[in-house]
């Protein structure tokens, strides 16, 4: 899958899913939005694909949304919005919600609607050349994405609005320590470290991993009542599925399992 300035490939049970538009830093337009969206619904419908790896041709990640498509929208500028950001919506929508566990290599700089796909992952490998800005105050608007669901939740609601109010620049030291990321890599060593993580999670049970993202995710609009429950009826379910029972097997004849097969 190639084309409108997105690249999908499916090789060792990854998608490789590559915003592709480097001589306009990867910014978003309307046929990229709803090209991501078509590749997370292939990605949530592919049996074969078990894991999704997704970063940025080039020397950015995400610019964001397209400025000039933006500034050239002129009074239809609400409608041209209100159209791409639905996209964008759409696709994040599916990849945090859908059955396949989400890693983002942020090789680059990422702002605005890129910032909010960069941390969307559930394991973020951030390149040591990488930043962060929410840049939406730079030209009067303000975050979607997901940002202000996602951004307060990974770092508290003090950084969160010290990061959009103040538009500053988060480096990727600072990203790590505030939990913006999950680990740095040297720029030259993102690639092979992201591959390394999503193999090992494409060999994983998957079923279970995404039914744990899920538990996590609710976790933030429930009580703890209501969460005990959900763990009791997601192990349940769990323990009917037959990566437990190969998982068992494996453990109790010191064998390592292999989950592709159930």
């Amino acid at each position: 899958m190639t084309g409108d300035g997105l690249t999908l490939t499916v090789e060792e049970g990854i998608a490789r899913i590559t915003l592709d538009r480097p001589e306009a830093g990867n910014a978003i337009t309307l046929p990229l939005a709803r090209a991501l969206l078509a590749a997370a619904i292939r990605c949530e419908n592919d049996p074969a694909i078990r894991c999704i790896m997704m970063t940025g041709n080039g020397r950015l990640f995400c610019a964001g949304g397209d400025v000039q498509l933006l500034a050239g929208a002129g009074q239809n500028r609400p409608e041209v919005l209100s159209e791409l950001i639905a996209a964008v919506h759409a696709a994040v929508q599916r990849l945090a919600r859908g059955s396949k566990p989400l890693v983002t290599l942020v090789n680059g700089p990422a702002a605005g609607a890129g910032f909010s796909l960069a941390i969307l992952g559930d394991v973020v490998i951030g390149a040591r050349s990488a930043h962060f800005t929410a840049a939406y105050g730079a030209i009067g608007l303000t975050p979607d994405g997901g940002l202000s669901w996602l951004l307060p939740r990974l770092v508290g609601l003090r950084k969160a609005q010290d990061i959009i109010l103040t538009n500053r620049r988060i480096k990727a030291d600072e990203a790590q320590a505030i939990g913006l990321v999950t680990r740095i890599a040297d720029d030259e060593a993102l690639a092979e470290e992201g591959l390394t993580v999503a193999r090992a999670i494409a060999a994983g049970p998957v079923a279970a991993l995404s039914a744990s993202r899920a538990l996590l995710y609710d976790s933030f609009e429930t009580g703890f009542e209501t969460q005990l429950d959900r763990e009791l009826r997601s192990m349940a379910a769990a323990g009917a599925s037959g990566e437990s029972e190969e998982g068992l097997r494996a453990l109790l004849q010191k064998q390592t399992p292999d989950f592709r097969k159930v």
